[in-house]
């Protein structure tokens, strides 16, 4: 607790002025691990801070909230940065355009995950190179600042709000809260890190009786190496910031089994009674997008059909489903499995009934920019509307998963509509509005989870994962053919940041091309649209084989995470990746040769293994077994040899 005490956090400017030169007068009261802030205005803004210590992980974290209790508009609130607070780092000397590069021990260096864009780099994260291989472009110099964002308003969209900022045998790990455009500043000086946070444009008054919060900020200083603190950072999601197995929801990501919603119900029930009389061990029928307005088009993929156009029509097209998709929610319900649906609430295309009844209830984006509409979700009624409409598809569809998308950049809309004195309040109203909605249906649905898409993957911030789960974390897997090697790549890379999101599969039924894709929940893509499936024997028996594999090592991706290679997109390298479960003894390592590997043979070096001990491998096809000593390995590595290629290899081991 003390890191709190001893910081203020946050700053901001208040009529142009610091705000410890503003006369504010300060009251803190601490409840356990709480530490609460009040800094009080005489004019009547009044701003909260509400700190909180995890002890178990020496992590922090904190929230401000603006008020305005006096009877006139306040000054002027800019420059608010929800964190800002020194680190001490020693020995901070290297300046920028020098002879010599910083040596290992000297340098400091920022972990900065990319955020979502649709390709193989998605969440990419390397502090000595970029993927255009630009060296030291993630090091931080004395006497200069480094400054990184999200792009058009979502949170993961190019730069995802994750740091681990380091000099080597420590560091700290940040997390900006925030789903709209944060912006994020480290500055080092001689005797430590500067590091700033905040919504990115705010320049606002707050009217008499109004009351907003603002972003949040994680903080987890740490002692030792990358790879464990980004363990321990892990572990910390997985228990105070996560969705995932909290208040009887389930503990596991679903295997799904995704469905286009423009597909016919009949055909889609034939499908999913190829999964269910095969024993395939699929959890959750998917319905994707385009099951709703009323076209009457052909749609049998994403990429066929005017399905984008009646987005904000949200009864079931009876031209598709007949029966309103009931025949389908009963065929799932009867097997047993779950139901997950696609909406896109806050985006609509005019004219839809909603648009022509209630424009009011929608801002525009500057002209020119796009014919969409954005539902605001800071107004109360639009609010209201989008809630009931929510908890009536929950209640007609009897879901399970909540699937909300989200595919278009909200920073226009949102900047647009701010008056020149309000800058900012119109996203702070937005997304504060979003996390109202989300805690209002796992209110109402104690069961429900919701699965934050997002165009793929970018609204993936700390604020998101304790209400949602990722289960599409990139639009990289749309396409039916998708490569193997860019799910190898995603998985390696977000794997280093969260325990916790899903991924599609492409429609190949192999080893390499099914293993390539376990992540914590998976979807399959083999029936995704109106082509043919379960016409091939043979291919169902591969797709149960693998499924239930997937099944059974699915519990080891939620462990401690260890990259065994690096991240690389070329065909001509291995990747292997380690996930260590110490508290069962046990673990599980999976390798890839790719397609032009021109060697058969590669030692790894594992972590977590213990030179006191015995450690039994599982082959994963055949079930072979096979034991070596913790010495072994510490001192010669893990040797594999795969002669074919691509090839897919999977071993679990124990501790004998």
């Amino acid at each position: 607790m003390e890191f709190l005490k001893n910081n203020r956090r946050f700053s901001l400017l208040y009529g142009g002025k610091k705000m410890e030169e503003c006369g504010f007068k300060v009251a803190v009261t601490q409840k356990g691990d709480t530490l609460i802030t009040e800094y009080t205005h005489k004019d009547g803004l009044k701003v909260t801070n509400t700190a909180r210590f995890y002890g178990d992980f020496g992590a922090y974290e904190w929230v401000n909230e603006l008020e305005n209790t006096g009877k006139k508009a306040t000054d002027i609130i800019s420059e608010l940065y929800d964190c800002d607070v020194s680190i001490p780092f020693d020995g901070i000397t290297y300046k920028p355009w020098s002879s010599y590069a910083p040596t290992e021990e000297d340098a400091l260096k920022v972990y900065a995950p990319l955020g979502s864009l649709s390709a193989w780099d998605d969440f990419y994260c390397d502090a000595d190179k970029t993927p255009d291989i630009m060296l030291y472009d993630n090091h931080l110099y004395l006497g200069e600042s480094k400054t990184y964002s999200s792009e058009g308003g979502r949170s993961s969209c190019g730069h995802a709000p994750f740091f681990n900022v380091h000099k080597k045998g420590s560091g700290f790990i940040l997390a900006v809260g925030w789903t709209g455009q944060w912006n994020c500043t480290f500055t080092p000086v001689e005797n430590g890190l500067r590091a700033q946070s905040k919504i990115e444009d705010t320049h606002f008054k707050l009217l008499p009786g109004e009351k907003i919060r603002t972003s949040s900020a994680v903080l987890m200083p740490y002692k030792g190496e990358v790879i464990n603190a980004q363990n321990k950072w892990r572990r910390l999601v997985k228990k105070h910031f996560s969705l995932i197995g909290k208040e009887g929801r389930p503990d596991v990501e679903p295997l799904s089994f995704i469905v286009w919603g423009a597909v016919p119900s009949q055909k889609t029930i034939d499908n999913f009674r190829v999964i269910t009389d095969n024993d395939v061990p699929v959890e959750c029928l998917w319905i994707e997008t385009g099951w709703y307005g009323d076209g009457t088009c052909d749609s049998p993929d994403a990429f066929i059909g005017d399905w984008g156009e009646h987005n904000g029509d949200w009864e079931v097209n009876k031209h598709y489903h007949p029966n309103g998709m009931q025949d389908v929610i009963a065929e799932a319900k009867k097997a047993g499995k779950q139901i997950l649906l696609w909406f896109e609430p806050e985006r609509a295309t005019p004219p839809v009934p909603i648009t022509e009844q209630h424009p009011e209830y929608f801002l525009h984006a500057p002209e020119g920019e796009t014919h969409y509409l954005l539902l605001n979700l800071g107004d109360e009624k639009a609010w209201n509307y989008c809630y009931k409409l929510l908890c009536d598809k929950i209640d007609e569809f009897r879901l399970d998963i909540y699937r909300q998308d989200f595919n278009i950049p909200p920073l226009n809309f949102w900047r647009k509509n701010d008056a020149p004195d309000r800058r900012g309040i119109t996203e702070i109203k937005h997304i504060t509005g979003m996390y109202r909605l989300w805690d209002a249906l796992l209110n109402k649905y104690p069961h429900l989870l919701i699965d934050n898409c997002a165009g793929g993957g970018k609204r993936i911030d700390i604020e998101t994962l304790r209400r949602s789960a990722p289960l599409w974390r990139s639009d990289a897997q749309t396409p039916a053919n998708s490569y193997a090697r860019t799910a190898q790549c995603h998985n390696m890379s977000y794997s280093m940041w969260l325990p916790y999101s899903g991924m599609g599969t492409n429609v190949m039924y192999d080893a390499y091309n099914m293993r390539s894709c376990y992540a914590g929940g998976i979807e399959l893509h083999h029936a995704y649209g109106a082509k043919s499936f379960g016409e091939n024997p043979q291919e169902i028996k591969l797709l149960k084989k693998y499924c239930d594999e997937y099944i059974k090592v699915r519990p080891y991706l939620y462990g401690d995470y260890y990259p065994l290679t690096d991240t690389q997109y070329s065909k001509h390298v291995w990747c292997a990746t380690q996930y260590d479960r110490p508290e069962e003894g046990d673990g599980i390592i999976q390798v890839f040769r790719r397609e032009q590997a021109p060697y058969s043979r590669a030692e790894f070096n594992l972590y977590a293994i213990r030179a006191d001990k015995t450690y039994v491998f599982t082959d994963t096809d055949d079930g072979s077994e096979f034991e070596k000593s913790g010495k072994e390995l510490l001192e010669k590595g893990f040797e594999v040899n795969i002669k074919e290629r691509p090839a897919a290899k999977i071993w679990l081991y124990r501790i004998k």
